[in-house]
Parts: structure tokens; sequence; C-alpha cells
């Protein structure tokens, strides 16, 4: 179905509430940071107990999941990317994948932007919709929503530059520990979902994923990489300061042909996860049910 209009989605009320916090409450030091990731998880709490109360756990937590994840949202905004590339209209395509990326995208050439892409469809499965899935089979609404609170204040503050390398810490941290267990179940379920290229998954992922600075981007994109045959990561620039991500995979370059491939495996790898945590809930239910029967 798609996610709610920008200017009604409660990501952006969020979004823009985190704001005016930062404004008030900035200071180049780990403890307000800290202050206002705890705010911002304070107030995912406080809405997520207000619409359960309302809807009660079955519909909060639909509800809930349905606005949490953007999953169409991200296979749009890659799908044009890719149609960009097919036409060789590079300087399109560089300014729809910076909409997807934090990097630097003005000097990038079609493969740097197709590698754009499948990066960052790799890590916003992750990101936006199957740790949504997850958090919401373990947490319910409370799961979803502190976990998507948490998520963004990472996109917003979570940057290792001069104005948050402290006070996005905190952010970053959370955001880390959220998507830990995620990012590993994803990257088991990108295996099952090729299974021709299940070995190489594995392997890329146990071989190069710790090149990456992330503890879990690294591993979603090493199983992307070895689940596609092609190869990610390297150098990018983020707000002038140069990162190397180390190479993931052993494959081609990305072309704009990859970019369709990224958004396919990413949609059979959340099916995988949703039947999954489908399972696991209804076995989860039985045995509560049957150690409830006298």
């Amino acid at each position: 179905m798609g996610e709610p209009p920008e200017q009604s989605h409660p990501v952006v009320w969020f979004a823009t509430g985190m704001q005016a916090v930062e404004r008030r409450a900035y200071g180049d030091t780990r403890t307000r940071g800290a202050v206002h990731a705890g705010i911002g998880v304070g107030v995912a709490v406080l809405v997520a107990s207000g619409v359960r109360a309302v809807l009660g756990a079955a519909g909060s937590l639909a509800l809930g999941v349905g606005v949490a994840t953007a999953g169409k949202m991200l296979a749009d905004e890659a799908h044009a990317v890719g149609a960009a590339l097919a036409v060789d209209d590079v300087e399109l395509a560089r300014r729809r994948v910076a909409t997807l990326v934090g990097r630097s995208t003005d000097e990038l050439d079609e493969s740097g932007v197709a590698r754009a892409a499948v990066e960052s469809v790799a890590e916003n499965t992750v990101d936006a919709v199957t740790a949504t899935l997850f958090w919401g089979a373990v947490g319910g609404l409370h799961g979803v929503l502190v976990h998507r609170a948490i998520n963004t204040m990472d996109a917003m503050i979570g940057h290792r530059d001069e104005r948050y390398g402290n006070y996005g810490w905190a952010a970053a941290k959370l955001d880390d520990a959220a998507n830990w267990i995620p990012a590993r179940l994803t990257a088991a379920a990108v295996g099952l979902a090729a299974p021709a290229r299940v070995g190489h998954v594995l392997r890329t992922v146990r071989v190069d994923a710790h090149q990456h600075p992330s503890p879990n981007g690294g591993v979603i994109e090493a199983a992307f990489a070895g689940a596609l045959d092609v190869r990610l990561g390297g150098s990018n620039t983020y707000r002038g300061v140069v990162e190397d991500r180390g190479e993931l995979g052993d494959g081609a370059a990305p072309n704009a042909l990859d970019i369709g491939r990224a958004t396919a495996l990413a949609g059979r790898a959340t099916l995988v996860l949703l039947c999954t945590h489908a399972l696991a809930m209804c076995v989860a239910t039985r045995l509560a049910m049957g150690r409830s029967t006298p």
C-alpha cells in the first residue's frame, strides 16, 4: 500500500519535534546527546502506550508496522535511480540517489551511483523494513515505535563529524544495538532468498563484513554483495570527510541492472522473514495457551 504522504507521516512529525529538541539541548558532549536520545525514546514509549490503549495490542501493532515500514518508498526510489541510469542520465541519477544516501553524490560515475543505490537498498531493508518486523514480533507497538525513533535519530544526528561526533554518539550506539539481531537475521534471509548463492553469502559476510565501519551495515551489505555477485564498499565522502568502507564481495562493479536485482532480493528476503516471524509468533501463542490450560 505504501507509506503515508510526507506532510502527514508520523515519522516526519517526530523528526520535526526532535529538531526542536536539538535546538534547545545541543552541546558538544555525549551527556547532552544521551538526553536527546532519551527524550526521543520516551516520546515513542508514550505514543505507543496511548495508541495501544485505544486500539488494543493487535490493532495498534498492525497500524504501527504499516506506518513505520518504508519498503515501497525504498523500492520506488531505487527504481527511479536505475531508470535514470538506463537512459544514460547520470546527473539525474545522482540527484535521485542523493535522496537515499548520506554520502556526497555530485562526482559519482555510473558505477558509483549504482553502488550507492544497491548499498542503500541493502542497509535500508534492515533499517526500514525487517527490523520493524522483528521488533514488532518481539515488543509489539512499543518495539516498533522505539526502534523507529532510534533509527530516525541516528539518521539525523548519528554522524561522525565535528558537530555530531559527541552529541550523536548515544543515538548511533542505540541504533547499532537495535539493529544487531535484525541485520544478522536479514543476512540469513538473504541467503535463503538466493539459495544458489548461499555459500557465497556466508563466505562474504564472514570474510569481508568486518571491514565496514558499521557492525550491521557491513553484515547486510556483504550479504547482498555475495547474493548478487557484485563488489560493494570502497571510499565514500560524507560532509567532506572521506571514509573507507573496505571491499565487500569479489564480483563486478554494480550497474543499473543490479539495482533492480537488489530490490527484488530485498523483497524476497523480507517475505522469508515475515513468514518466519509469523510462524514464531504462532508457536509462541500455542505454547502460551498450552501453559494456561488446566
